[in-house]
């Protein structure tokens, strides 16, 4: 089979099995985005997510991670729900991240691209190559922009025109050629919502972050106690933030999603029985969040935002 008919076929089968966006890239070494990388690692802004620093090869240069690896071919995935908006518009005390409310994004993005690889080694006659899912060293935020599905906005997030940054990204590496796509230009334009809005200030310019000012960092890879200066900052949020994606103009045309895995579980948008967030006992926060990326952040961390959030919240 020719190159433009297998990438026209794995393309189509991504959408056919429920992926929003698809596309492709030649997979090598990205040394733009290497450079900018090893800055931001000098400068400390990751944290304590020392992970960061390992593997630097195999995160800015795919060719290490899957040897033989020719292309790099990323799909998204929207978590958009009417639900979730009408939720927020109604709920005054403590928030979890809209991505977070439904099945955990790992295990749906997964399932789907095991498919996808299936059928791209029947289409071109065996393949050599893995998938990813924030499963390691992998800048899945890059390749997609690579791979024409949009932008990188100034709050760090990709940026798609149909989807906003509603979305979740996974990627396969495989040693199969396609038609590459080519990059889409930036569409932020002067907007500075997202810098504005953030109250920690953890956008310190456009298109850099301070991991250790921003609250998803702190709800969810902080494990330690939360800083005095950044609690109140925190508002309501005890896993993860939004702040910086309601506010972004391309986020009020985006598209709703039709993936029936991220539809946000009632009893995850509320504490059960009556209770508060901060008061469910470990047992209670498995059943809960069983299946969701909540479980990622631990029972003694998601009760400690949890207290701060309450205390900052309405229902204090």
């Amino acid at each position: 089979m020719d190159t433009l008919a297998i990438t026209i076929k794995v393309r189509r089968k991504a959408y056919e099995l429920g992926f929003d966006a698809c596309g492709f890239s030649r997979a090598q070494k990205l040394d733009k985005e290497a450079l900018r990388l090893e800055q931001w690692l000098n400068e400390g802004r990751h944290g304590t997510m020392d992970w960061m620093e390992r593997n630097f090869e195999k995160r800015i240069d795919p060719t290490v991670l899957v040897p033989g690896a020719k292309s790099v071919v990323s799909v998204l995935a929207s978590y958009r729900f009417k639900k979730n908006e009408d939720h927020d518009k109604t709920n005054t005390g403590p928030k979890i991240a809209k991505y977070a409310r439904g099945r955990d994004y790992h295990k749906t993005l997964k399932s789907g691209l095991k498919k996808l690889f299936k059928y791209t080694e029947q289409q071109a006659g065996g393949i050599n190559g893995r998938i990813f899912v924030d499963s390691a060293p992998v800048m899945d935020k890059a390749w997609a922009e690579r791979s024409g599905l949009g932008w990188m906005g100034k709050n760090g997030n990709m940026l798609n025109k149909d989807l906003g940054s509603w979305f979740v990204i996974g990627e396969m590496i495989i040693d199969t050629p396609f038609v590459y796509d080519a990059p889409v230009s930036d569409h932020c334009g002067s907007c500075t919502r997202c810098l504005d809005a953030c109250p920690t200030n953890a956008i310190y310019e456009p298109y850099k972050i301070d991991s250790e000012r921003c609250i998803s960092y702190l709800t969810i890879e902080l494990k330690d106690r939360i800083p005095n200066e950044h609690k109140k900052d925190l508002g309501e949020w005890v896993f993860g933030c939004d702040i910086c994606q309601d506010v972004c103009p391309w986020n009020r045309k985006a598209a709703y999603s039709s993936v029936d895995d991220f539809t946000p579980r009632d009893h995850v948008l509320q504490p059960p029985n009556g209770h508060r967030w901060s008061e469910i006992d470990e047992e209670t926060f498995k059943t809960v969040f069983e299946g969701t990326p909540v479980r990622r952040a631990k029972h003694k961390w998601f009760t400690r935002s949890a207290k701060i959030a309450e205390n900052n919240s309405s229902i204090s």
